[in-house]
């Protein structure tokens, strides 16, 4: 049976690095139908969560195709240090193994379909246990309905809020199609599948969460420092940078900073 440390590589500061599972036979994944099994069940705790009672803070980071979703997760880690899991990044680990399996998820993605959730929620849920930090950004998941009600029911986690980045689809297709990382489904064809999946399946995710009070929007047009702008002020509050007699503070007062001052250097 593959362990969590054969699945989940730390590899610098707080990003993951995903390397396939492999069987006892050494042949990937296995899957049945529409779902994954074998040696990609989860594990549950009490009442399926996390064993040994982690408690862990969870963010859901959404959006479309090329909205800045990566960019964004980079910058968080750095300035406020959670561990960053991206769904697809796993994904592509699976693939380049050449199993069966990530044959099956490379012709998935090439149609603009979505991927069945059992492999995904088993190695965020290992990730999780994995790796010390208790703050997770989760890039690119839940892609649906069925995504979000199995990761919430198998782990027990609910997300404390959703980041979505909203960004036309002119712009994103402007991105992905100048990315010029090489991946197979950065074509104008299936880019615009990609954007149809978002619609129908990942909107609906959006619109569960922001009933409940927990979708944080951000204008994903913007150039990316603005853009962080925006999120900061998400992870901070809504607290915004002041400067008072040459010193940077947040979100107090410049007369209380003053007082401060005046105090430290009585």
């Amino acid at each position: 049976m593959a362990t969590v440390r054969d699945s989940v590589k730390k590899v610098s500061g707080n990003h993951i690095e995903f390397r396939p599972i492999q069987s006892q036979a050494g042949s990937g994944l296995h899957s049945r139908g529409s779902s994954f099994n074998g040696c990609c069940s989860i594990q549950k705790g009490v009442h399926g969560s996390l064993p040994h009672n982690k408690k862990v803070k969870v963010v859901f980071v959404l959006g479309g195709p090329g909205s800045g979703k990566g960019t964004q997760c980079a910058n968080i880690v750095e300035h406020f240090g959670y561990t960053h899991l991206s769904a697809g990044d796993l994904l592509r680990a699976e693939i380049k193994s050449g199993s069966q399996n990530g044959i099956m998820i490379q012709r998935m993605i090439k149609e603009g379909k979505i991927v069945p959730p059992g492999v995904t929620i088993a190695l965020l849920q290992r990730a999780i246990q994995e790796t010390e930090n208790d703050k997770f950004l989760i890039d690119g998941f839940p892609r649906n309905e069925e995504n979000r009600e199995a990761f919430e029911r198998i782990t027990g986690i609910q997300p404390d809020f959703v980041l979505f980045f909203d960004c036309t689809e002119e712009e994103m297709a402007r991105r992905l199609l100048n990315r010029n990382q090489g991946r197979e489904d950065d074509n104008i064809v299936t880019i615009r599948k990609r954007f149809n999946v978002f619609k129908e399946s990942t909107l609906p995710v959006i619109e569960y969460y922001k009933s409940k009070g927990k979708v944080q929007k951000i204008d994903a047009v913007k150039p990316p420092n603005e853009v962080f702008e925006a999120v900061k002020a998400v992870f901070t509050g809504g607290k915004v940078k002041q400067r008072c007699n040459g010193l940077d503070k947040v979100n107090i007062p410049c007369y209380a900073w003053r007082m401060m001052f005046r105090r430290s250097i009585v």
